[in-house]
């Protein structure tokens, strides 16, 4: 396929971009209509029987978690978008908006198109779903979960929070993929700061009478300027890191689609390193539970060291909200240490495999995927 089968010579860049979409498009990958209509088919079973009842119950009962004054809602609201900007930025470095199919990007590249014509165009779409999806989510989780939604002025403040809070997501998510290490750690110190200085603005006056409008005025500016950093930041990146990824996510989709779930999880773990023979005997047994979790510590020290320290704020979360009354933000805070408990005790570590090794050691196991032969960790 070259360029002069797929447009004009003298076409301008965009109707390049289009015929090379279109053209793939024809492959046989395009959803057909019996797919779409299954998927509208799940949406409305979802809608009918979930969402409605849901609706219904929520508009005849009183809220679990009374807002109250929305300026001492403020601090809430600055550390859910934190933890969003943080969240997004490492799903970017694992699975950005720029991840393309293998095929369809190694096309682009063999043209002499800008990769900001190409990849700017994905990455602009794919931003407006997830900002969309982000904005519905947040308001049908406070919708049901507090009473934000109960007067004209609180609704309108928490509608505008949600914006800036769902394109902040959007924006963080491309800024993980396109930037390096470095900028993502200065990104998320910014958001921590910033969040921080918002927090105490709001404790020291809590009767100024601004609500969220503060931290709403504030997400909207970082995501404008984020958003404007990260799609020109387009331009810079590795095409080659990008083919690598893509390829990773291909492989980790279609071993997902087919049911083997953990050898898609394992494409995206760090090959561990070191102390190769620690894990069996000399006499070919396996190591028993406490010297394998010591050696798996050791082979990955970064995960490791996310684990130790999701049961630190996990038990300290967990413990301020057990000692709660059991409802508002005490339950909230109960759920949330539970989760980073659950995460920090093993399913970060290296609980797939070494299932995968035991497996293995009993003769019983499947083959194993191909290991990624990209970078090792990030």
């Amino acid at each position: 396929m070259t360029v002069d089968t797929l447009a004009a010579p003298e076409s301008d860049p965009a109707a390049r971009v289009r015929a090379v979409r279109q053209r793939y498009a024809r492959r046989g990958d395009r959803g057909t209509m019996r797919g779409h209509a299954y998927a509208l088919y799940l949406v409305a079973l979802f809608a009918a029987f979930y969402l409605v009842p849901v609706v219904h119950a929520r508009s005849t009962s009183p809220a679990s978690v009374s807002v109250g004054s929305l300026t001492e809602a403020a601090p809430w609201v600055c550390a859910l978008a934190v933890a969003v900007g943080w969240a997004a930025q490492i799903a970017g470095r694992f699975w950005g908006p720029v991840v393309v199919q293998p095929f369809l990007l190694h096309v682009f590249m063999s043209t002499d198109i800008s990769p900001t014509r190409y990849l700017g165009t994905i990455a602009r779409r794919r931003l407006m779903y997830v900002g969309a999806t982000g904005l519905l989510s947040a308001c049908v989780a406070s919708y049901l979960a507090t009473d934000l939604f109960g007067h004209l002025d609180s609704a309108v403040q928490g509608l505008t929070s949600g914006v800036g809070l769902s394109a902040l997501a959007a924006f963080a998510w491309l800024w993980g993929q396109v930037r390096p290490l470095r900028d993502n750690l200065l990104l998320a110190s910014a958001l921590g700061g910033t969040a921080v200085v918002i927090s105490g603005v709001s404790r020291v006056a809590p009767d100024s009478g601004t609500g969220l409008w503060l931290p709403a005025g504030v997400l909207a500016a970082t995501a404008a300027v984020l958003g404007r950093a990260a799609l020109r930041a387009i331009r810079t990146v590795d095409l080659a890191r990008l083919a690598r990824e893509s390829a990773r996510a291909s492989q980790a989709q279609t071993y997902a689609w087919t049911g083997t779930l953990h050898h898609a999880l394992d494409l995206y773990r760090p090959e561990p390193s070191g102390l190769a023979s620690a894990l069996i005997r000399p006499d070919g047994r396996l190591r028993g539970y406490l010297p394998q979790g010591a050696v798996r510590a050791l082979r990955t020290p970064g995960r490791a060291g996310a684990g130790v320290a999701l049961l630190l704020i996990g038990s300290s979360v967990l413990t301020h909200g057990a000692g709660g009354r059991g409802n508002g933000p005490a339950s909230c805070l109960w759920a949330l240490g539970a989760l980073c408990v659950y995460l920090g005790s093993g399913w970060v570590g290296e609980t797939w495999r070494g299932l995968r090794d035991e497996l293995s050691a009993n003769g019983g196991a499947e083959p194993s995927p191909a290991r990624w032969s990209g970078p090792s960790s990030r």
